[in-house]
């Protein structure tokens, strides 16, 4: 029984990823495009090498909310634990003087913890992941000012290798790094068993638990990979700035989101591409770049990007409607 389900789950429409994987492209070029029109710097090298050194942080704590959609959970504690993540890392080299690679393992295992922690609890006791994760938000949040005293670590140059440009390229180890993860993690979700077991756990879990596979050793290893990411990215953001914020990542979670499911993911589960989520995070990453450059202020570049996810889960919506959004549109149009 639980053969055929794996493999249908996880052979679910390559050619419908395709298709969403070139309108994806099609958006971000039109974008580029529009943006480069209305602002004379906006196409310069300065503003994609800048565009893509901020992107890491962003990038890894994407695909782990992939495969968070992916299972039908759902983590709003990402920007948190990036932040918890980054403020130990900022303690282990200021405070405790340890070396770089010392901090570095114990600024993901931190990440890594928090993960496990909300899998642990969303699997013993069957408590949704948004209450869940909610709750990390907030212990995250706090355990940040409690490690900095709510006071930002300036670092300096202790970190620069992590994320400072490479000479004559201008790009950072941290977007060589990102790329990776989004690489493996796509390896994972369509090349593994466990990534098939992510698919069907969100297609239909009762059926995957009667099947004999292990439900919640699966969500707590989703989680767990979550945390871990969200801990890379805390790392790649003090890297960055060069300083532990216990504010950072205020907000990451929706971007984070947004950018999963303009990327197609699925937020009712089963559904999903790592490198469709890579695409929705240079999406977004360029959409409010390029608002930034044409003078748009701040709250005007959260109104637009809160419609952008709200557009990607009406289109959500209609892709998992068994008559598609095409046929929806037609209805529309009829006279």
């Amino acid at each position: 029984m639980s053969q055929p389900d794996e493999t249908r789950s996880s052979t679910q429409t390559p050619r419908v990823f395709r298709g969403e994987y070139f309108g994806l492209l099609g958006a971000l070029l039109a974008l580029i495009l529009f943006f480069g029109l209305q602002s004379e710097y906006f196409w310069s090298p300065l503003t994609f090498t800048t565009l893509a050194n901020q992107i890491p942080s962003l990038t890894v704590i994407a695909v782990g909310m992939t495969f968070v959609l992916i299972i039908a959970g759902i983590d709003l504690s990402v920007g948190s634990v990036m932040a918890l993540s980054g403020a130990v890392l900022g303690l282990a080299i200021m405070d405790m003087n340890a070396p770089l690679w010392v901090a570095c393992i114990l600024c993901l295992m931190t990440g890594l913890a928090c993960g496990a922690f909300n899998g642990l609890i969303v699997t013993r006791w069957s408590v949704p992941s948004f209450i869940v994760t909610l709750g990390m938000l907030e212990i995250a949040r706090g355990g940040a000012y409690l490690v900095t005293d709510s006071q930002t670590k300036y670092i300096g140059i202790a970190v620069e290798s992590v994320s400072a440009p490479l000479p004559g390229i201008n790009l950072s180890p941290a977007l060589f790094l990102a790329v990776a993860v989004v690489i493996l993690g796509q390896l994972v979700l369509s090349r593994t068993i466990f990534g098939r077991r992510m698919i069907a756990v969100g297609t239909n879990e009762e059926a995957v638990h009667l099947s004999g596979i292990n439900v919640a050793r699966v969500k707590l290893m989703v989680f767990a990979i979550a945390g871990l990411l969200a801990g890379l990215g805390g790392l790649f953001h003090v890297g960055y700035l060069q300083s532990a914020d216990p504010n950072a990542g205020i907000g990451l979670e929706l971007s984070a989101i947004a950018a999963v499911v303009v990327g197609g993911t699925s937020l009712s589960g089963g559904k999903g591409s790592v490198i469709n989520t890579l695409l929705g995070v240079l999406i977004i990453a360029v959409l409010q770049t390029g608002l930034a450059q044409i003078g748009a202020s701040e709250p005007t570049k959260r109104v637009i990007t809160g419609l952008v996810i709200i557009a990607a889960v009406i289109l959500d919506v209609y892709r998992n409607r068994s008559d598609g959004i095409g046929a929806y549109f037609k209805q529309l149009l009829k006279p």
